[in-house]
């Protein structure tokens, strides 16, 4: 079943993939609850061919989301890798390279804009420059973070659609809410009001401000209880309700108050409380989702539910939490609101902070500003709701406290004082709109209303000699985004009367520092996606058209695009571009071929509508639509050129052709198709022309030939060391066949019928005539081709007796004496010999490297011992513990720290360890869908999930487990036959008994 997307999800994503494909990035920028994930979902399922990079604050959101597609679109991704903002963060280059992502999805992208987050997420930009990227959040401001736009820094402006909250709700994408303001604690701000009484120093200010704290004081004390507007308002008895809260403290605060304020409604509510750091959490969670009983239902939150995690059929959500983000808000009261549901929600706002009653107006602002521009196009049939119900239980006492905090607040001459300030330090009044100065006074506040009042949009006391004065210090009285506006444009003009044109590079920088490639970009898709209209104002449209605006972007990228592409087969001869191919001024070509072939084969819908002399222009220079095919033909045609060289189809394995071709992989894999069905009859035809059977070769016979051969053309075999026909090593091989025929390879046996072949063609049995040190030599190359080093234990000896161990020894010390050649020396070098191992932290080290080579890690068993009975394991565990502790205490060098990381040590390694079971063994469940599980299961990646999952059972029967482990495996449904097996059960399990299941 494909996505399906609500009207104005499509409508974005019809936006963003053409944006892509113009730019190479788009972000989406939509409340929530209206659905914006499925955009990305939606992405990956119409681009199964590439694999997805999705980005995310932390696995549980993504998990969630996962399970909110698949159960509702019956869909599941097969191409999205996953990774957290903080796991990127941590990764080393080579780590961020294997990653090869092909799209890249930035969910909650403000997020991104974290310090230490964004220095990884910059990093994987850099390493794939050339890779799509589409980002998704409710909002691109980081607001207590100097207001970043993070689409700004991230995705260079490019902003396919945005739809703020008021606008969801006008347009009825999110149903309108009940919205009840009231108060819970404001003892602490008639204390704190009371102190900025005394202190006063205007006795006036001082008599008016008294009166008003009187008038506060007996408001308050007419006000109505909590419990009596939960009773008003709380019109589901039984329902749903998030319950968010700022610290433990204050929840467990708030906990305690359930059944003064709850009991009229319920007098058993059911109450479940999640947060970050708590193990029980995520049942909690879904105990809360399941719970379908008569009871009202109370989940307390701490940052859980604020972003990317929805809740079905909640019906309000009470605000206890006071925050000055307005990002933080909006997803809390977005939590009762979603674009699949439609029933009204309530949302009680009983913030902590009366002078934080402040935000629900932004939204009813944003409805008006959606409602005027709908009325003013004539569209006004797009209002579905023009306003919501807004119950303010304590009007009386918030005007109270405005009208108090008005009289002790600052003067305009003391604020005018502080608006020279900044411009005697800055050079412009464009103060930031929450600025505040040294001393804590809202400048960029102040502003912003001086503005207001100026242009009539707020009453206020603006003279004309207050005017004259603020515009003697630069005051310019429009807004912000006006300011900015006109300075790209005088820009944009300037770059017109110099190039004679508009076309401006999407990268291009101006001298003074503005991105004008990229504001010239969004004019265009303001325009065309109907965004922003207030600022893409008509005069701005006809400004831009005076100076030659290209509005019309597709036909001018082809153009541009397709002048690239012949200057690419002009080069090249042909259109076999590379993906991630960019060309030297910025336009990528690689990236465009590949869509084009997409469209032509009808994979893409909505990026391109080929003319009919499009495609002619395209096949003038050589287009492959099919470049699959036109790969395979490239391999026949070297396949033909081996038949046509060495006279015979059988490729050995690791053959490589001289122009670096990978035939025998190639060869390999025909193989592989036909015996899977995948090869088409024409192909496998053509193929078996050649002489190609499909059985695999005999390495054994193949290798035999090529010995014989020889033997035909020169007498003997004594074969060069640097001789390789057709890639094989054939002198390294004939030695091979000494050592197994002597029995220096364990396992490894000659039939009669091969000894007898090779003594056909002058095979010399005996050690052939070296020195004694060559044939030390040749012992060393075969323990290291079996262990993979030189690390010889100093007592090993050989199969046949020779002292292996204390020959290494030997060297070591000839090399001090300068004893040895260059040449052996060199010989020794080349199959990894450690000369140094005086000092216990490097034979420490260099065990840890062996180690690091073989399997790509170092989170070594803590029992772990190397062939050689070095306790790796230990000492490992030893460099752990001296790095976690005190820098005062800690024995580690900062050298040796860098070394160890170089190699990949993780120093926190046994919770990872514990997650990458767990993770596992969930994966093995889903697989076996009920069936029985096996303890002999390795998953694809060779974890041993089955032997882990027998281990964490044992665990908790002996009771050695954490709960918080315990908890997350009863969850997950993987304890629940602990105690169900018997102990004859148990016993067949240890015994690693092949038939011994327990049905999970």
């Amino acid at each position: 079943m494909a996505i399906t997307l609500f009207p104005h999800n499509a409508e974005a994503y019809e936006a963003a993939v053409q944006m892509l494909a113009e730019t190479g990035k788009a972000c989406v920028i939509h409340p929530t609850g209206t659905g914006k994930s499925f955009i990305g979902f939606k992405y990956c399922e119409d681009h199964p061919e590439r694999s997805v990079l999705w980005l995310s604050p932390s696995e549980y959101i993504f998990r969630t989301q996962l399970e909110n597609v698949e159960a509702t679109m019956d869909w599941t991704p097969q191409n999205i890798g996953f990774c957290t903002y903080a796991r990127l963060m941590l990764m080393n280059e080579a780590e961020i390279s294997a990653l090869e992502p092909e799209a890249i999805i930035l969910d909650e992208l403000h997020r991104a804009g974290a310090p230490c987050w964004q220095e990884g997420v910059e990093r994987l930009f850099a390493a794939f420059p050339a890779v799509p990227r589409l980002g998704l959040t409710a909002t691109n401001i980081r607001y207590l973070d100097n207001q970043r736009d993070m689409a700004e820094e991230l995705f260079d402006g490019c902003v396919a659609s945005e739809i703020t909250l008021g606008e969801a709700i006008a347009r009825g994408i999110l149903s309108p809410p009940k919205y009840v303001l009231s108060v819970f604690s404001y003892q602490n701000e008639l204390e704190k009001y009371e102190r900025r009484i005394r202190t006063a120093k205007s006795r006036a200010a001082r008599d008016a401000a008294n009166e008003y704290f009187e008038a506060l004081r007996r408001a308050i004390e007419k006000a109505e209880g909590l419990d009596a507007v939960f009773q008003k308002h709380m019109t589901a008895r039984n329902g749903k309700y998030l319950v968010f809260c700022a610290t433990v403290e204050h929840m467990d605060e708030m906990i305690a108050k359930v059944p003064e304020w709850f009991s009229g409604i319920d007098p058993k509510p059911h109450v479940y409380r999640v947060y970050a750091n708590d193990p029980g959490a995520s049942r909690a969670f879904a105990q809360f989702k399941a719970d379908n009983s008569e009871h009202l239902k109370l989940l307390f939150s701490i940052d859980m539910l604020n972003e990317g995690v929805h809740v079905d059929d909640v019906d309000g959500v009470i605000l206890f939490r006071p925050t000055v983000s307005p990002t933080v808000y909006k997803q809390q009261i977005g939590r009762a609101m979603s674009a699949s549901k439609k029933k009204d929600a309530v949302i009680f706002d009983i913030v902590n902070n009366i002078e934080n009653l402040y935000a629900i107006g932004a939204i009813e602002q944003e409805m008006r500003v959606v409602m005027n521009y709908y009325r003013d196009h004539g569209e006004g049939g797009e209002i579905v709701n023009d306003s919501f119900q807004v119950f303010d239980e304590v009007r009386d006492v918030r005007e109270l406290f405005e009208k108090l905090n008005d009289t002790l607040s600052a003067s305009w001459n003391l604020m005018y004082r502080f608006a020279e300030d900044y411009y005697r330090e800055h050079g412009d009044l464009e103060v930031p709109k929450r600025y505040k100065t040294p001393e804590g006074y809202s400048l960029g506040s102040w502003i912003y209303i001086q503005r207001k009042i100026y242009n009539g949009d707020e009453y206020g006391n603006l003279t004309q000699e207050r005017i004259r004065k603020l515009e003697a210090i630069g005051m310019t009285w429009e807004g912000v985004r006006n300011l900015s506006w006109n300075r790209f444009y005088a820009e944009a003009e300037r770059y017109f009367k110099e190039k004679g044109h508009l076309r401006v590079p999407y990268d291009y920088v101006s001298d003074t520092g503005l991105r004008l490639g990229s504001w010239i970009t969004n004019q265009r898709l303001y325009r065309k996606g109907n965004i922003r209209a207030a600022s893409l104002t008509p005069e701005r449209i006809a400004a831009l058209d005076a100076i030659g605006m290209i509005w019309d972007v597709p036909d001018y990228l082809w153009v541009q695009n397709y002048a690239a592409a012949c200057e690419y087969h002009r080069a090249h001869g042909d259109l076999m571009v590379p993906k991630t191919y960019v060309t030297t001024d910025g336009i990528r070509l690689g990236q465009w071929i590949a869509n084009l072939r997409s469209a032509y084969s009808g994979n893409r819908t909505n990026d391109y509508r080929f003319k009919p002399e499009q495609i002619r222009q395209l096949e003038a220079i050589d287009m492959c639509w099919n470049p699959q095919e036109q790969k395979w033909e490239n391999g026949f045609s070297h396949a033909e050129s081996y038949v046509k060289r060495f006279g015979k189809p059988q490729v050995p394995a690791s053959f490589v052709s001289e122009d670096g071709f990978a035939l025998g992989t190639w060869i390999r894999h025909q193989r592989q198709a036909m015996a899977e069905g995948r090869l088409s009859p024409d192909r496998a035809e053509k193929l078996e022309a050649l002489g190609l059977t499909w059985e695999k070769v005999d390495p054994w016979e193949f290798r035999f030939e090529l010995a014989a051969a020889y033997f035909r053309q020169h007498g003997d075999l004594n074969i060069p060391g640097d001789y390789r026909p057709e890639g094989i090593w054939l002198a390294k091989w004939l030695n091979e066949q000494r050592q197994i025929r002597i029995g220096k390879r364990t396992g490894k046996t000659l039939t009669d019928d091969q000894i007898s072949k090779l003594d056909a063609i002058g095979m010399e049995w005996g050690k052939r005539s070296q020195s004694v040190w060559s044939d030390r030599l040749e012992d060393a190359k075969a323990y290291y081709e079996t262990h993979g080093n030189l690390l010889v234990p100093q007592k090993y000896s050989t199969p046949v007796g020779k002292k292996l161990g204390n020959w290494i020894k030997v060297q070591r010390k000839q090399r001090k004496k300068g004893a040895l050649s260059s040449y052996q020396i060199k010989a020794l070098d080349a199959i990894g010999m450690v000369w140094e191992l005086d000092d216990p932290w490097e034979i420490g080290f260099a065990h840890a490297k062996v180690y690091a080579d073989e399997n790509g890690h170092l989170n070594v068993p803590v029992l772990y011992e190397c062939e050689d009975g070095y306790k790796l394991g230990r000492w490992i565990s030893n460099q752990r513990s001296m790095y976690t502790a005190p820098t005062q205490s800690r024995f580690l060098t900062a050298e040796q720290i860098s070394r160890l990381e170089s190699l990949g040590i993780v120093w926190q390694i046994r919770e990872l360890q514990w997650q990458e079971g767990y993770w596992h063994a969930l994966e093995y469940m889903r697989i076996l869908n009920g069936q029985p599980w096996k303890s002999t299961y390795l998953s694809p990646d060779g974890f041993k999930t089955g032997a882990w999952i027998r281990s964490q059972m044992r665990i908790a029967q002996r009771g050695g487990m954490t709960e918080a482990h315990r908890e997350k495996l009863r969850s997950a449904g993987l304890l629940e036959q602990t105690t169900a097996a018997s102990p004859t059960r148990k016993m067949s399990a240890r015994r690693g008994d092949a038939k011994s299941e327990i049905r999970l």
